[in-house]
């Protein structure tokens, strides 16, 4: 194999494709990138560690087809000090990759290409496209509430449910909720599943122009995003996905109107007293159009009081305060919502109109 290529664009594909493997793997060629000609413009970069598949086309001069297995890590190294806009990679029939640009050249072992693993295939049957800017931003505002350690692998990526015009993200973690609706343009059956956590962040840093269009094939066991040159093809997790439309009350006592950022850096204003390991909650009073809040520990206290809307009964009720940083973070509006049903419910974060995100929060029990 020879190929001539940009150094700079090469080595911006092969590092996103890096992201994919492991440093340390089972089986050698899991820890190295995969480089197949295609045609006589172009190469095929692929990183595979049996859960994510990332591949890439490159245009590059062929001057020999081939293919060369190389570790993902070295070769990537070498690529970023290269000191010439144009890299030659060659590799001869003893398995002898060389690397040259301009006066410096670098050799490296490949392995066969015969014994890389073979990648999931997926059928076109169930597929539908979303704007990159739409789904960046559904993922970033539901996958913090992904729980890492959940009990139920389920639970460790985010449900899609798909219907004509209509996409929803969920996330759990057994203490919050966070849901996010947008439009499509899908007229198909439903579809649901769920993306690992792990794929949908790597999603994000993948789809960088925010105007493409993302293509998503959802296969029996696999799921592929096709976005920006690159596919990502990621397994779905199996189980049940919890029924979280029964978890959500179907009462409240009281509904408050606040502005999302006064409260947002109302709560950042306790965040030096909290003590994570302790539990420090912030208690909250919502009475007579005032919110006073309040956290103690063994570091200290604070209190301040900000004006809200209080529809209904007065309220004493204690959260854990990342949970609500990280909620409100997620708010694109000027106010919120926070609808209450006493102080041992959960607390549901809405939009003052319409309905396109959803938060649920459990309260920390006060102690007597």
């Amino acid at each position: 194999m020879k190929i001539v290529c940009n150094t700079n664009s090469f080595t911006n594909s092969c590092l996103n494709v890096q992201r994919s493997i492991p440093s340390k793997a089972v089986l050698p060629h899991l820890e190295c990138i995969l480089i197949q000609t295609e045609g006589d413009s172009s190469v095929k970069l692929t990183g595979f560690d049996l859960d994510i598949a990332v591949m890439k086309s490159v245009n590059v001069k062929v001057e020999e087809e081939g293919a060369v297995v190389l570790n993902a890590k070295i070769f990537c190294d070498m690529l970023k000090l290269l000191p010439d806009d144009v890299v030659t990679i060659t590799c001869n029939e003893r398995n002898i990759c060389t690397v040259k640009s301009g006066n410096s050249e670098y050799t490296l072992i490949s392995l066969n290409p015969a014994e890389y693993p073979d990648l999931p295939s997926i059928t076109e049957e169930n597929s539908f496209d979303i704007k990159a800017d739409v789904l960046k931003d559904m993922i970033k505002r539901t996958v913090f509430a992904v729980s890492p350690d959940d009990g139920k692998t389920v639970h460790r990526g985010v449900k899609f449910e798909i219907s004509p015009g209509h996409i929803r993200l969920v996330a759990i973690d057994g203490y919050r909720l966070a849901i996010r609706d947008e439009f499509i343009e899908y007229n198909s059956s439903d579809l649901n599943f769920v993306v690992p956590a792990k794929t949908l962040n790597e999603v994000i840093k993948l789809a960088e122009n925010d105007d493409d269009f993302i293509k998503i094939f959802k296969g029996r066991r696999h799921i592929m995003f096709d976005m920006n040159g690159y596919r990502l093809i990621s397994k779905l997790l199996e189980g049940e996905f919890l029924d979280y439309r029964s978890a959500l009350p179907k009462s409240k006592s009281a509904t408050v109107r606040v502005n999302t950022r006064a409260l947002l850096e109302l709560i950042e204003r306790t965040m030096p007293v909290i003590m994570e390991k302790k539990r420090s909650p912030v208690k909250c009073i919502f009475e007579d159009d005032i919110l006073q809040l309040s956290v103690f520990s063994s570091q200290g206290g604070f209190n301040e009081s900000i004006p809200v809307s209080v529809d209904g009964d007065r309220t004493e009720i204690c959260f854990n305060n990342r949970f609500l940083l990280e909620a409100l973070r997620s708010c694109d509006t000027e106010e919120v919502l926070i609808e209450l049903n006493g102080s041992i419910s959960p607390a549901i974060i809405v939009p003052p109109e319409g309905d396109e995100y959803l938060y649920f929060i459990l309260p920390v029990r006060m102690k007597d």
